[in-house]
């Protein structure tokens, strides 16, 4: 009211002018009325109505020199209004008079269908806006001990891992942006008001910011007080400075989702109780423009989720009196300010990021709109843009460089998250963020170590993997969880009741089962790539922060996920190396939980195609012909080929090749090789060149010059490399449909395990000996009865190589070439070699003569398989060839002692306690079946002294294993 009597005392007193005069016309009858007169009067006359405005234009004139003096206090810059008394009526009008005066078009009136609108001031319109409530104080010394442990355990890991700096060394950093210049940033803040009285407060302090604000746009979304907030921002008359309102309300995602028609640099999201320091966006900007923090979010209150529990369970992010309930920074209740720029798992309240980083919010549906999009933003910058989000420093003595100089709702009634539903929903959130792949700090404070994650896209996959899955879960000290798709491809609560568990482990906040959700990204398309990016991004974040040995899943799932799953592995830095199993495999490779995690990842085989690294993307997408294998090309991979020797034994061959069609593979790549001298005949040709091999590639070799089997078999093959293993078959072999799986878990336990040390292991065989072959009557030898006191399946070390089945291993095999190179003669008498008592003396034809020696001299063993009734994993049909019914050879065999019957079952459970026994538990046998140790092995070699180079009896031959060649000697 009174305001508005001083406006029509002005107005009256002629010092306002109305709407109706024109331009000029108060002045001109003024001049016309006191200063000029009639032309026909030769003399001014005053009237007396005259004299008496005279008087009172004087006296006004007095009056408004006192009030001017007031007025220039008052007016003053060093005269802060808010400390004189509100009743006091010379700082009511000194308040109106100053702003008119700062602002000298606020106080106008516009014309618009002609009607007089009057428009307003903003001190007219601000009504007292403040918040009228204090930040409460916490004197409990149990939570301030356990926020401040916390607080300075997080930044000792940040300070040491990547690094943490003060606000003075942030802003001495290098920066793309500057406060003047061609470098200027353009930045868009936006305001989201509700019902909060703070907007005047706000934009007082944008414009009065060090550096200048591109656009302002307030936000009113459903506000019961939008005419309020619309005359305020009118009132501002600035043409930066825009008001936008719907009678929707969008809630917490409108803001972001008006950020993406911004054309800044910047956007600069603040919450209705934010009031920055004038500084904020000058700080904000140089340390938005720094190589380190460019592709980040910014902010100045964030929170840190919570850590496990010692029951392995993670509690509620508002659990009170709780050191793992995380953290709230800054938090004025627990005296606890940041002094250094710290990494958040989510920020609230206000957000500054560059305006291409808004989109990311919504790659995702997120969780809900009714609440939660700061950590959904945050989520989703993480896990698509591997961009952080981190609160800014603040000079403690400079409230100017706080981005919340006024922010008091940490822990009072008046900020929505405390309530227990919202609480809940929030809670959900976080939880389901975590199990899709968010990094928290936690996570990256306390990365884990599990042997495996399985992936299952479908209910039928999940079924599948079950029983691999269960047998790692209940395997002492073996860790694996499962990540199911979720939505509709295999919903989280029908895969658990599909592995029997109960439902509520997809609603507790327990690492067991991870449900991606994919729903939420693919939705309804026809096309891959949400499929690939929902899948890789999520498998990701669970890769690295649990670090599986393996990412286990079924070789037919889909080819997208397939690809999405070999990315996810590649991009981790502990080898974790990707699985593919056909499904009836699962159940027979049970004993992979045996196994120790370290000898796990070396299982994968490496397709060997061209330029395969660099045209990744665009082959992974056909993969009906890709089989398993290592996203890590630069460690050891082992691989093992099939080389087979025939000539003229197609019946003999079909048979092997048929049994070697039918085992299982796990996937594996497995080269396959055919090795065939000058007489093959023509129907082992046809067969050769017809037979399709549907695990890998295949190889045909012919010699032209008749080579005899002593070089047919020797030079069937010859290792690439130190992980290049060869298994080499005469074709009247048979194998087992288990062989590969003997050959892989053995070379898993006992060669890669590097907890495991027997260099000494020069091959596996597939066989187990029913004689002693090397004693001249060839006696019986049943390995299940000689062993029954240890245990009567127990695989043992025997120092006779096998020819009827055998893998070997590189190392000792370029050894074995250069050994045979340096004794090969015609005459077998020439042998300087002469084993005591052992019938391979007189063996003239025979490359296994010459391994035999080498191992005798040498202290080399192979491992033997040993299962009841001598089950083997391959079988000798003794059919007629060079040795068997040859016309030199004197030795009458008997079929019945070389056919052994074929393994046909799961083999792992027959072995001691169902797995392989531990190396220093294998027993050791002689070539005549006689238990020694290894080193009675070496004393026997040593003692003989017959090597290619001469060595004392303590000694033993050292070799070069990349040539073979022997190099010294060296004492065993």
């Amino acid at each position: 009211m009174q305001t508005t009597q001083i406006h029509t005392t002005l107005r009256r007193m002629g010092l306002i002018r109305t709407p109706s005069m024109r331009s000029g016309d108060l002045l001109e009858g003024m001049l016309n009325d006191y200063v000029g007169g009639k032309p026909n009067n030769s003399k001014m006359r005053v009237p007396k109505s005259s004299a008496r405005l005279v008087a009172g234009l004087t006296l006004l004139q007095f009056a408004f020199a006192m009030y001017a003096t007031f007025l220039l206090y008052y007016m003053s810059p060093s005269v802060d209004l808010r400390t004189k008394p509100d009743f006091s009526w010379a700082t009511r009008i000194a308040h109106q008079w100053k702003h008119f005066i700062t602002q000298p078009h606020a106080l106008s009136s516009i014309q618009e269908n002609g009607l007089v609108i009057n428009s307003f001031s903003p001190q007219e319109v601000c009504e007292h806006e403040k918040i009228d409530f204090s930040q409460k104080k916490s004197n409990d010394e149990l939570m301030i001990r356990l926020k401040t442990e916390l607080y300075n355990e997080v930044l000792a890991f940040q300070q040491k891992s990547f690094g943490t700096e003060t606000l003075p060394e942030l802003m001495k950093m290098k920066s793309r942006w500057s406060t003047r210049g061609p470098n200027v940033p353009k930045i868009t803040v936006i305001l989201n008001h509700f019902k909060r009285k703070t907007l005047c407060a706000q934009l007082n302090s944008l414009l009065n910011q060090t550096l200048p604000f591109h656009h302002v746009w307030v936000l009113s979304f459903g506000s019961p007080n939008e005419l309020s907030l619309k005359r305020i921002v009118d009132s501002y008359n600035h043409s930066r400075i825009s008001f936008i309102s719907s009678s929707y309300d969008f809630k917490y995602y409108g803001r972001f989702q008006m950020a993406l028609q911004t054309e800044a640099d910047f956007v600069y999201i603040l919450d209705d109780d934010m009031i920055p320091g004038t500084k904020m966006l000058e700080i904000l900007a140089h340390v938005g423009g720094t190589d380190k923090y460019r592709n980040s979010v910014l902010g100045s209150i964030g929170r840190i989720l919570p850590f496990r529990q010692k029951d392995f369970t993670f509690p509620s992010y508002r659990k009170f009196r709780s050191k793992e309930a995380g953290l709230y920074l800054p938090d004025p209740a627990y005296d606890i300010t940041v002094e250094r720029i710290v990494q958040v798992d989510f920020l609230s309240s206000s957000w500054f990021l560059s305006a291409d980083l808004v989109k990311t919010l919504f790659i995702e549906t997120p969780f809900t709109f009714m609440t939660g999009e700061d950590l959904h933003l945050s989520y989703q910058l993480q896990k698509y843009r591997n961009a952080g989000s981190f609160v800014l420093p603040v000079d403690p003595n400079d409230k100017e460089t706080w981005g919340d100089s006024e922010h008091r709702l940490a822990y009072v009634s008046e900020t929505t998250v405390i309530f227990k539903d919202i609480v809940q929903v929030r809670d959900d959130q976080w939880w389901k963020s975590l199990t899709t792949g968010y990094i928290t700090q936690w996570a990256a404070m306390y990365p884990q170590k599990i042997d495996a994650l399985f992936y299952a896209h479908s209910l039928s996959e999940v079924k599948a993997l079950a029983p691999l899955l269960e047998k790692f879960r209940t395997t002492p000290g073996r860790k694996a969880y499962i990540v199911v798709s979720g939505g509709h491809y295999c919903p989280c609560e029908q895969a658990a009741i599909a592995l029997k568990w109960p439902r509520i482990v997809c609603k507790e906040r327990r690492f067991k089962i991870f449900d991606l959700e994919i729903g939420a990204i693919s939705g309804v398309s026809k096309s891959d790539v949400p499929i690939v990016q929902a899948v890789y991004s999520s498998m990701r974040g669970l890769v690295k922060m649990h670090n599986p040995s393996l990412i286990i899943t079924v070789n037919d799932i889909d080819a997208s996920v397939k690809s999405a799953l070999k990315m996810a592995a590649e991009t981790s830095v502990n080898q974790t190396a990707l699985v593919l199993l056909p499904r009836p495999s699962i159940p027979k490779v049970l004993w992979m939980a045996d196994l120790r995690p370290a000898a796990l990842p070396s299982m994968i085989i490496f397709t060997n195609y061209p330029s395969f690294k660099n045209n990744f993307l665009a082959y992974a997408m056909n993969l009906s012909n890709l089989y398993f294998f290592l996203c890590f090309p630069d460690w050891n991979r082992m691989r093992i080929s099939v080389n087979i020797i025939t000539q003229n034994r197609a019946t003999s061959l079909h048979r092997l090749l048929t049994s070697l069609k039918n085992a299982f593979y796990l996937s594996d790549e497995v080269p396959l090789s055919f090795n065939m001298d000058s007489k093959v005949d023509e129907a082992t040709l046809k067969m050769v060149g017809s037979f399709q091999w549907p695990h890998g590639p295949k190889t045909i070799r012919r010699r032209i010059i008749q080579g005899g089997l002593i070089r047919a078999v020797s030079e069937s093959w010859y290792p690439a490399s130190d992980d290049d293993f060869g298994l080499l078959l005469e074709d009247d072999i048979e194998v087992s449909p288990y062989y590969y799986l003997w050959i892989k878990y053995a070379l898993l336990a006992y060669h890669y395990d590097p907890q495991v040390s027997l260099p000494e292991l020069s091959s596996i065989s597939l066989y187990t000996p029913r004689i002693v072959e090397v004693v001249k009557e060839r006696p019986k030898w049943n390995p299940t009865e000689f062993f029954k006191k240890i245990h009567p399946n127990t695989p043992y070390l025997h120092q006779l190589p096998c020819s009827w089945g055998a893998v070997f291993f590189p190392k000792h095999w370029r050894e074995f070439y250069a050994y045979m190179a340096a004794r090969f003669t015609e005459d077998a008498k020439q042998n300087p070699v002469q084993i005591p008592k052992s019938r391979t003396n007189g063996w003239q034809a025979s490359w296994k003569k010459f391994l035999i020696d080498m191992m005798y001299l040498r202290g080399y063993v192979s491992l033997y398989p040993n299962f009841p009734n001598q089950f083997s994993f391959s079988t000798n049909h003794m059919e007629p060839g060079a040795h068997i019914s040859a016309k030199d050879n004197v030795v009458k065999h008997d079929k019945t002692d070389f056919e052994v019957p074929l393994m046909k079952d799961d083999f792992s459970r027959m072995l001691p306690a169902m797995k392989m026994p531990p190396a220093s538990k294998l027993p050791v046998l002689n070539l005549f079946n006689q238990a020694v140790s290894l080193k009675g092995l070496k004393a026997a070699g040593a003692k003989l002294g017959t090597d290619v180079i001469t060595c004392n009896g303590s000694e033993l031959v050292v070799v070069d294993h990349h040539t073979g060649l022997p190099k010294n000697c060296t004492r065993f």
